[in-house]
């Protein structure tokens, strides 16, 4: 089965379970300061889990896009990808264990056949410590849908220390594999996070091995187990089971007990092919053809690595830049210009010389526009930044090379003698941290370069270098977003109510193609970043403010209501980053409820989950603090409430 066909059986199979299918959120979260991108399916829908009530109800489902910028270093295996997409089903207070579980089973066992044998589980172990008992519930579901099978599948205590024993299928794991929060293990979340012990999934695909790992791997021990990195168990899904917040005093119970199943959907397509290797399914086929055409090197053997880092890089630059995030050297911009970096990188070691990111790109435009459309009308955008990005790098990796070749050409003298020393021919921590900031050199490109002269490179200064400047720039995001909306304080709440007004003022005085890039919203500030193509005159600006301030000055209300999304359109709403949404939606409207966008006594009507001020009045004045660009084609305003 394709992609495509798996997507639409698994929501296809929630619909049947009484679930309401939600469109996929942007990879850009709105108003939401504690994270760059969306990382997860469940993150969109914290709101509802803490016990907000969903428009839709208390089953849902969706595919949702994701990324994970973290994973980029992890990207040339045969599973990990920065972008993925994550099948999603949610049960806000509604079923739990005993429905979840069985809808499991039956989706991947029996509706898309994967064949049980294959099929492993793990459960959480409990953890005394925050009082959290271990899930025996869970690992009895589990047997008993193995038993109806006729398969035995006992239950492993020490899967870590035992490896694999024969017809143990379920094995207990603790708080860091099976315990499932965005904060990671229960001492890292802070208090308000939900979270949750979870049971996850697992396909193996070297069966044949029995107890033993993938051999010549670096993880290779003397046991398997399915988390063990060699790559012999592949994790296609995961159950959380968010029952738990975190309090000042340590663990409470929710109001609801939630359900929140993740399921990687390339690793579910992979399954089905019983090939371990996540990139040999449909979506990247042309893709790969594509890169085949252009380097004249096939996917195998030493070729497999620099393929993969091309095919994942690329993807998701695709479609971050389609939701709207161009490469620059800021917060979510700067992943997008490395992604598309590293991509060029390694297309170098295909012997690639020339610009070929614009075709790889439009083969993946080709693969998603039926489900993902924004991709297609935007394809021109998409691929001038992505090309323009990669002709902006092959100069600066032309310098980096000249660079490279001053520093390999100096001399290492051995002080008492004057003679070289050929033991310090190394690449200084220094000069490789240098080629990475300036020259945007990746230290595996600093490597290659030197193993290519017989020289080493100080790995573990410049280890020490890099970390120290990650321990600074995480320094530097915190207080750029302290106290961010994600805390719910007053101020962030006017901020957000500000932006609204920003929103409409500014397609009063520059036109209705303003369009919205992004936005960030701390308690001492809001950032809006939109569509236009030059500066603000001192004159817009004045009268963007005037207009805002205005409209405060009304004391207009703040109506929030759920309504068809068509009516919603026809009112003439504005949406963010070309989302798409659901069959209902959460309006807000700033004046009389229930007209149209321009009629009189209504300000502005957006698409919005809130939360919101209910009187301007009590926003203050507005003034703009600064107008500037973002990148090409964007600007940012920043702005203060007095």
């Amino acid at each position: 089965m394709t992609t495509n066909e798996i997507r639409s059986k698994f929501l296809e199979f929630a619909r049947k379970y009484e679930h309401e299918i939600i469109a996929s959120s942007a990879l850009v979260p709105e108003n939401d300061p504690t994270t760059l991108f969306t990382g997860s399916g469940m993150q969109p829908m914290v709101p509802y889990l803490l016990g907000q009530k969903h428009p839709l109800g208390t089953r849902i489902a969706d595919s949702q896009k994701c990324f994970r910028s973290q994973d980029i270093e992890e990207v040339g295996d045969n599973r990990h990808t920065t972008f993925f997409e994550m099948l999603g089903n949610w049960s806000l207070g509604d079923f739990f264990k005993e429905t979840q579980i069985p809808f499991m089973w039956k989706f991947l066992i029996e509706e898309i056949k994967l064949d049980p044998k294959h099929f492993y589980i793990s459960c959480f172990a409990g953890s005394p410590d925050i009082g959290i008992p271990k899930d025996t519930e869970s690992a009895e579901l589990w047997r008993n849908l193995f038993a109806a099978k006729g398969i035995q599948a006992d239950i492993g205590e020490n899967p870590e220390q035992d490896g694999l024993v024969a017809g143990q299928k379920i094995f207990y794991y603790g708080e860091k594999k099976n315990w499932w929060s965005r904060a990671g293990v229960p001492q890292n979340m802070p208090v308000g996070e939900p979270g949750g012990p979870d049971t996850e999934m697992f396909y193996d695909f070297y069966p044949h091995l029995d107890r033993g790992c993938i051999p010549n791997t670096p993880w290779s021990g003397e046991f398997c187990h399915v988390n063990c990195d060699c790559g012999r168990f592949i994790e296609i899904g995961n159950n959380v089971f968010m029952e738990y917040v975190r309090t000042e005093s340590g663990f409470e119970k929710l109001t609801q007990q939630n359900v929140d199943f993740g399921g990687g959907l390339e690793r579910i397509v992979a399954a089905t092919r019983n090939d371990a290797d996540v990139f040999n399914i449909d979506v990247f086929d042309i893709p790969k053809q594509t890169i085949k055409k252009l380097s004249g090197k096939t996917y195998e053997g030493e070729h497999v690595y620099a393929y993969r880092v091309i095919l994942d890089h690329l993807r998701a630059a695709t479609f971050l830049v389609g939701d709207g995030v161009l490469p620059g050297n800021k917060d979510q911009m700067y992943f997008v210009r490395r992604l598309i970096r590293r991509a060029v990188r390694f297309a170098r070691t295909l012997g690639i010389q020339e610009n070929f990111t614009k075709e790889v790109v439009a083969s993946y435009i080709e693969v998603y526009s039926g489900e993902y459309t924004n991709l297609l009308e935007k394809k021109e955008a998409i691929l001038s930044a992505i090309d323009t990005e990669e002709s902006k790098f092959r100069k600066t990796l032309e310098n980096g090379i000249k660079e490279f070749e001053r520093i390999s050409k100096r001399d290492h003298f051995n002080i008492q003698n004057r003679q070289i020393n050929n033991e310090n021919k190394r690449i200084f921590g220094h000069e490789a941290f240098n080629l990475l900031q300036s020259y945007g050199f990746p230290i595996e490109l600093t490597q290659e370069l030197a193993k290519e002269k017989g020289w080493e490179v100080d790995l573990e200064d410049f280890e020490i270098l890099k970390k120290e400047h990650a321990e600074s720039s995480r320094t530097a995001s915190a207080g750029k977003f302290k106290g961010g909306l994600g805390g719910d304080g007053e101020m962030e709440t006017k901020y957000h109510t500000a932006t609204h007004m920003l929103h409409q003022a500014l397609k009063i005085v520059l036109g209705e193609n303003v369009q919205q890039k992004g936005s960030n919203i701390t308690s001492e500030r809001l950032r809006f970043d939109f569509a236009y193509d030059r500066k603000m005159t001192d004159e817009e600006k004045k009268q963007v403010e005037d207009i805002v301030n205005e409209h405060i000055k009304k004391d207009l209300p703040m109506v929030r209501e759920e309504i068809r999304y068509e009516e919603a359109v026809a009112r003439g709403a504005i949406g963010l980053f070309g989302d798409k949404y659901g069959d209902t939606v959460s309006i807000y409207y700033m004046g009389s409820s229930g007209n149209k966008r321009g009629d009189d006594g209504l300000f502005s009507i957006e698409f919005c989950g809130g939360p919101h001020v209910e009187h301007t009045g009590v926003l203050g004045t507005f003034r703009i603090s600064k107008e500037e660009a973002v990148s090409a084609g964007v600007r940012r305003i920043k702005a203060v409430l007095e």
